[in-house]
């Protein structure tokens, strides 16, 4: 008796006779076991990602609750060794998600919630990475990412990340305010200096040898017309004029 398998892309498939795995492996073709003394074990070589839920410490002892999706591949030379150690595709996926929790719990114990939440997002990703690496990769389990997908602060972080970002919009409406303010008195003591100036320009110019040589002026002027006036002065002060 015998049964016949076709062996599926991105899986590779090891012989368990007797008890005794069989030191070769297969990854396609068609694969031939005896059901009554061979079992055929297969795992993924392609990348798989495992899907957690969990609550994560933060440094200042919040709680924050976060959604992760944990990229994953075995080595296929090491595919023996993860039978023998590990078990079967669900034993060594549920070891790969404690060794998140794990190392997850280490590394963003070390930050801020609003880190998880803000710019530090990729480098706590590649933190945890790293440390469960350091776990898997000689066990045969190559991470490749550790994605933050969702993280959901306090409600209480919440608000005062609210109100933060509320105050600095509103210190940055009162500096336009101010700024604009500051503009507009800069406008009118330029445009007072100005006046101001303008005024001691005349003064300035109103002496005596200047009013005697414009009422000079005026009397040429007013001989040189061909009507009849009356002129009155005392040679110094302005000209009176009476037509």
């Amino acid at each position: 008796m015998i049964s016949c398998t076709i062996a599926k892309p991105g899986t590779i498939y090891v012989k368990q006779r007797l008890g005794k795995l069989d030191p070769s492996t297969k990854t396609d073709g068609l694969i031939i076991v005896n059901p009554l003394t061979t079992v055929l074990i297969d795992l993924p070589t392609r990348t798989t990602s495992g899907e957690l839920r969990l609550s994560l410490p933060s440094k200042e002892g919040l709680n924050v609750l976060t959604e992760v999706s944990i990229l994953y591949r075995i080595q296929p030379e090491a595919v023996l060794s993860i039978i023998q150690n590990l078990g079967s595709e669900r034993d060594y996926e549920l070891i790969v998600k404690n060794t998140f929790r794990s190392a997850a719990a280490d590394v963003t114990a070390m930050y801020l919630a609003k880190d998880m939440h803000s710019g530090k997002r990729d480098e706590i990703e590649l933190a945890v990475r790293e440390k469960m690496a350091a776990t898997l990769t000689p066990r045969g389990i190559d991470v490749e990412a550790v994605l933050l997908k969702s993280i959901e602060l306090p409600a209480e972080l919440y608000a005062a990340v609210e109100n933060k970002l509320k105050a600095e919009q509103e210190a940055q409406r009162m500096e336009f305010v101010l700024q604009t303010a500051r503009q507009d008195a800069e406008k009118k003591r330029i445009e007072a200096e100005g006046i101001r100036d303008a005024q001691i320009i005349i003064q300035e110019g109103m002496t005596d040898n200047n009013i005697a040589w414009r009422s000079l002026e005026v009397l040429q002027e007013l001989a040189s017309s061909p009507n009849a006036k009356l002129i009155i002065t005392d040679g110094k002060a302005p000209v009176l004029i009476n037509e």
